[in-house]
């Protein structure tokens, strides 16, 4: 993991009997839900609510994940959320995936998060609050 990246949160999620596949793995899509819900968890911590009917809130517009192990059911997976250096609108964030009591990095990826205008859907400058964070 690179230096200059900053744990942001880390989340536990149970995995579900219906997230596995045919080859009785958790599915690939599974896995960006996976990130996702420690994404929203992440920001909701630091109260920025998610949502529809918020003036701005995070997207992301890119999005990526390198699976090294699969992952079976029962299980709970812990996702550990990194953020970069902000941009303006922008900023990059990686996440790494293991599962509870396996010390083995079992996925990673990354996703391009944007701070967008819910009416307009352009982006806007990320909070100063956030970028104080960062």
């Amino acid at each position: 993991m690179d230096d200059a990246r900053k744990l942001l949160h880390t989340a536990r999620i149970p995995v579900r009997w219906g997230d596995m596949d045919f080859y009785g793995h958790v599915n690939n899509t599974v896995y960006f839900r996976f990130f996702e819900q420690a994404r929203v968890e992440w920001i909701e911590q630091m109260d920025f609510p998610v949502g529809p009917t918020e003036p701005a809130g995070a997207v992301i517009i890119t999005a990526s994940c390198t699976f090294l192990i699969p992952v079976n059911y029962p299980a709970t997976v812990i996702v550990k959320v990194y953020g970069g250096e902000p941009g303006r609108s922008s900023l990059m964030t990686w996440y790494e995936l293991f599962v509870e009591g396996d010390d083995r990095l079992f996925a990673e990826g990354a996703a391009k998060v944007v701070w967008m205008d819910n009416r307009t859907n352009k982006s806007v400058p990320l909070p100063d609050r956030l970028r104080s964070m960062l």
